[in-house]
């Protein structure tokens, strides 16, 4: 089985989960015997050192990588993507293959390079991921005639957490889900958005739940003291930041003793170090910014306990990348991560209370602790990647067997 796939990053060079997802499932479908062609922009020439890992990574047998230059990311914003031309020192008329003068004008320039792809790539199927790559799968499938299968992490209702939708942005993702032979949904939270927001049929929706690599767990422990609690994620308005300081103020209140760490960047790091000052606990957070590869694993070790307060999360792969790494989870019940485990605490994202008390009850009784700890690593050992690739292999596969039967 031949896939052509659309993505916009890959390990090493990746800035939030979506990489780390493209990156597992393509491992597990190269283990079982497909050949992935995976596309994705490439940055600007000053990182191209930086990028050579990616390039010439064949860390996954079976897959090669076609690379079209261009400094969008993932969670681009059209304000950080003329920010990211400046720091490069581009413009849109300068820089070889480099796109549009503002972000929808380059998904759609990236649309245009996945039909010339997708006509010199032999290929059984179209994967694309997340809607800034749909415009190229689209593309592929006119060009090729193939089945498009467009995988949602995210919408648009989940990173805004349905306040302030950018309507460009939500009639894009609307145009690929239509536009697609199938659609493949991170979780049933995710499948029914994508039902209630974009007029899709259920019918048409897929579930197939993310797992966790466990070849990449770092031997390293460091800590803070034995009372650290961790954020780790994109600082943005989807993943909750503001309300784990809040959260954090109560747990304080009781126990001054503990130590909270936010590791990662957003939009709402100023905010939330501002909130943190405001409270007058500044003293008691660390800021480490963006962290990956080993790092991701010490910074998991360090803690007593992993808090994921998201707002809308179709997934979340960290509370299993905390699990692997033997740390107690606290989700929100508003994640897709949620229909998976049950070895971790779950509450609401807006109560801080109960939020609060749930920390305070990891951090102070280590039976619960210890059972947590033990039962949450034997768990996650059932979530790997080669089930969720066994079932996006079910789907590629039903579109051969259709074809076969036309064909007869």
């Amino acid at each position: 089985m031949k896939i052509l796939m659309f993505g916009w990053e890959f390990p090493p060079f990746n800035t939030g989960g979506l990489g780390t997802a493209c990156y597992g499932l393509t491992k597990s479908l190269a283990k079982q015997n497909c050949r992935v062609k995976f596309v994705l922009p490439k940055m600007p020439r000053s990182v191209d050192a930086e990028y050579v890992d990616l390039v010439s990574a064949d860390m996954v047998e079976k897959i090669d990588f076609e690379i079209v230059q261009t400094p969008l990311t993932p969670y681009m914003k059209v304000e950080e993507y003329h920010q990211a031309l400046k720091e490069a020192s581009l413009s849109p008329t300068k820089g070889g293959e480099l796109y549009g003068k503002n972000l929808f004008e380059e998904v759609y320039r990236y649309g245009l390079k996945g039909g010339e792809i997708a006509l010199r790539n032999e290929h059984d199927v179209i994967h694309a991921h997340d809607w800034m790559t749909y415009k190229a799968g689209m593309a592929a499938k006119r060009a090729s005639g193939k089945p498009l299968i467009v995988h949602v992490h995210a919408t648009e209702f989940d990173r805004t957490g349905g306040n302030g939708v950018n309507q460009n942005v939500y009639d894009l993702e609307r145009e690929g889900m239509h536009a697609a032979d199938k659609i493949i949904a991170v979780s049933n939270f995710c499948k029914d958005k994508v039902i209630e927001h974009y007029g899709i049929s259920p019918d048409k929706v897929t579930v197939v739940h993310n797992g966790v690599e466990f070849d990449t767990v770092s031997s390293c422990e460091a800590g803070f003291s034995d009372k650290t609690v961790l954020f780790l994620g994109r600082v943005t308005l989807q993943k909750g930041p503001d309300y784990f300081v809040y959260a954090a103020h109560k747990v304080l209140q009781v126990d001054p003793e503990v130590n909270f760490v936010v590791a990662g960047n957003g939009d709402m790091l100023p905010s939330v170090i501002e909130k943190a000052a405001e409270l007058g606990i500044a003293d008691k957070f660390f800021f480490t910014g963006f962290l990956r590869g080993k790092d991701v694993d010490r910074a998991y070790k360090m803690a007593k306990v992993y808090v994921m307060p998201s707002v809308s999360e179709p997934f979340g792969i960290t509370p299993l990348e905390a699990m692997r790494n033997g740390v107690p989870v606290i989700i929100s019940k508003q994640s897709g991560v949620s229909e998976v485990i049950s070895h971790c605490l779950k509450c609401d994202f807006w109560d801080v209370n109960e939020l609060a008390q749930r920390i305070l009850g990891v951090l102070e009784h280590s039976v619960l602790h210890e059972e947590m700890q033990m039962n949450g690593s034997e768990e996650v050992l059932q979530l790997s990647w080669d089930e969720p690739a066994s079932k996006c292999i079910e789907v590629y596969q039903s579109f051969r067997t259709l074809s076969l039967m036309k064909a007869t």
